[in-house]
């Protein structure tokens, strides 16, 4: 179910989509990944680039209280005050490491504050091990999604026992991102190559996650996910049709600019439009699942 405020901006730009035949370039895009402070870059900066890539409202990603989710992001504090400022333009998760002291607390905290969700966890815990099973338990309580970025050997380790995980907590919506997770839309995925090129065989790890689970999401940001469409773009097709209605279009791009070769985000926009198999689809992952899975 669309909140009312979800309701009535989709309502606004059907008029358009009518005129147009369903023309996506008039879908008002949610971005679901973005961060303050991205290696350096200013919120001035980050505002002209999401202004630039026409996306109508930002997900922000606060890093925990150590490490800055090793792109120098800002934390919980950062995020608050934007979404603040800029309440039509973006909203904010709550995130902490999931294995110190303070986690519940200070995820709480944020939660409490209006955080729509929980992330970006990316740190170095296995993935079904029991500080996941902690950010889960909070997760279940507050009724957010929890966002994952899986890298072989660094963040959310063991990416072939996560199904453990989202059967245990089957009312809570994991969202999976980065490397490992696209890496093994791949049957044959070895696990140590991040950005594996050439044809896909399909029933990978994470295609078989989005099948089976229906609390099992995907961010289809970064290097990593555009790689996952653009190195057999006959598999993104099948892809992106099957999984149509848990896939959500996110950029995590940290360049100036918002578009060119140096922004992830703008290419990854055109190569969702480009490979989805039709407008309806497009509209989902562009806007739809992220206001059904955020109560936009």
């Amino acid at each position: 179910m669309l909140s009312r405020r979800g309701f009535l901006e989709l309502a606004a730009a059907a008029p358009a989509l009518a005129q147009t035949g369903g023309n996506v370039e008039d879908v008002p895009v949610v971005d679901l990944h973005q961060h303050t402070h991205y290696s350096g870059r200013t919120d001035e900066e980050m505002i002209a680039h999401q202004k630039t890539m026409g996306i109508s409202m930002s997900v922000l990603l606060p890093a925990g209280s150590k490490f800055g989710l090793a792109a120098d992001a800002f934390g919980n504090d950062s995020c608050v005050a934007l979404a603040r400022k800029y309440p039509k333009q973006f909203v904010f998760f709550a995130n902490e490491l999931p294995d110190i002291p303070e986690t519940k607390k200070v995820i709480e905290k944020y939660l409490k504050l209006g955080a729509k969700g929980i992330g970006e966890q990316k740190f170095h815990v296995d993935s079904d091990s029991k500080p996941m099973r902690l950010i889960a338990d909070i997760a279940k309580h507050h009724h957010v999604p929890v966002l994952m970025h899986f890298q072989h050997d660094t963040y959310n380790l063991a990416i072939e026992r996560f199904h453990n995980l989202l059967k245990a907590y089957p009312t809570v919506n994991f969202i999976g991102h980065a490397q490992t997770f696209w890496s093994n839309i791949d049957k044959n995925c070895k696990q140590d190559v991040l950005y594996p090129k050439g044809p896909v065989t399909p029933g990978g790890i994470t295609d078989r996650l989005l099948s089976d689970y229906p609390n099992m999401w995907g961010d289809l940001s970064a290097g990593s996910g555009l790689n996952a469409l653009l190195r057999d773009e006959e598999h993104a097709r099948g892809f992106l049709d099957r999984h149509q209605d848990r896939l959500i279009y996110g950029s995590d791009c940290s360049d100036k600019d918002g578009q060119g070769e140096k922004c992830s985000g703008s290419q990854q926009l055109e190569a969702v439009k480009r490979l989805s198999p039709n407008a309806a689809a497009t509209r989902k992952m562009l806007r739809e699942n992220a206001v059904k899975l955020l109560k936009l």
